[in-house]
């Protein structure tokens, strides 16, 4: 084999063996970024699904912190099941040496308030020696004041806003403006009262005093409730129970909450124990979605009738 033939086979060889070298390291890449593909989708659908709630593994001594924060409804963050579920774990840490529910809420649905409100009463029967707090940042109004008197101490800023102990429904009427456009109204209902405030038609006198009643009703639940929780630490101002709102120190004036204080204040000079672990508990993505469609499905129902709220 003479010398240039020699040349051009080590060449075609060499050139062969940086071919295989080049795939295989190809198919370590490939291998390595579906490795991190897997994981990657792995991390996503466990945040997706992820089943565990609380902090029952945590150790060491702690104030717990629960959040209720912005509108109390079965559709936001501030519903019944995800407060109470994490209420339910920082009592139940025997670790956590009390509870603080922060509240900054200007209130909604009287039902999941009244959920939360009940639940507190019964895990404070439970566990009678672990106290709970609540303590108000900026708003405690109206649905966020019916949680809060289940608790035994309410601490403020003293520009802080407490109160509204009230309950309002709203709603439109738009017959003048449909009969000045010549807008005709076609709707086919039976039982009486199934078109109670239809803002397309006249307001029927009777569906209004209805109406007046029940959210009068409601608003007697609500106060008894405060009543219960405040006892004799009310003081007699003709105001309390008419909607009004009150600066924080003004409230413990008023009687509607007891000390100024912060998280921190509470936690470090009340529980003696600074350290804080936050048990609020979050949605995953599943789950806000679950509830958008069930609070979509219950919102169609209430449009028909109006909206009322602890507002």
């Amino acid at each position: 084999m003479s010398e240039e033939q020699t040349w051009e086979r080590q060449a075609l060889q060499d050139l062969l063996n940086e071919s295989l070298k080049d795939k295989k390291n190809e198919r370590r890449w490939r291998t390595f970024w579906r490795i991190i593909w897997i994981i990657l989708v792995g991390v996503i659908v466990f945040n997706l699904f992820n089943p565990f709630k609380g902090k029952s593994s945590v150790l060491g001594k702690h104030t717990a912190v629960v959040n209720l924060d912005g509108e109390i409804s079965a559709s936001t963050p501030a519903n019944a099941s995800s407060i109470n579920a994490s209420l339910k774990a920082a009592f139940d840490n025997p670790e956590s040496v009390g509870v603080i529910l922060k509240i900054n809420s200007p209130g909604g649905s009287p039902v999941q308030a009244g959920i939360i409100h009940d639940e507190i009463l019964r895990l404070r029967k439970l566990h009678p020696d672990k106290h709970l707090y609540v303590v108000v940042e900026e708003l405690c109004a109206s649905g966020g004041y019916y949680v809060a008197v289940a608790a035994e101490k309410i601490y403020v800023d003293k520009a802080s806003l407490i109160g509204s102990i009230g309950v309002i429904m709203e709603g439109f009427g738009f017959n003048s403006l449909m009969e000045k456009l010549g807008v005709e109204r076609r709707v086919i209902a039976a039982g009486e009262n199934k078109d109670m405030m239809d803002p397309y038609t006249k307001q029927n006198p009777k569906h209004r005093e209805s109406l007046q009643q029940m959210i009068n009703a409601i608003h007697q639940q609500f106060i008894q409730v405060v009543k219960d929780g405040r006892g004799e630490r009310l003081k007699n101002d003709p105001d309390l129970f008419t909607g009004m709102v009150w600066n924080g120190a003004k409230s413990i004036e008023v009687g509607l909450t007891d000390e100024l204080g912060s998280v921190d204040y509470v936690a470090r000079e009340v529980f003696k124990q600074p350290d804080l672990i936050d048990y609020s508990e979050t949605d995953n993505i599943a789950e806000r979605f679950a509830k958008k469609i069930g609070a979509s499905i219950g919102g169609s129902f209430a449009q028909t009738i109006g909206h009322y709220s602890l507002h």
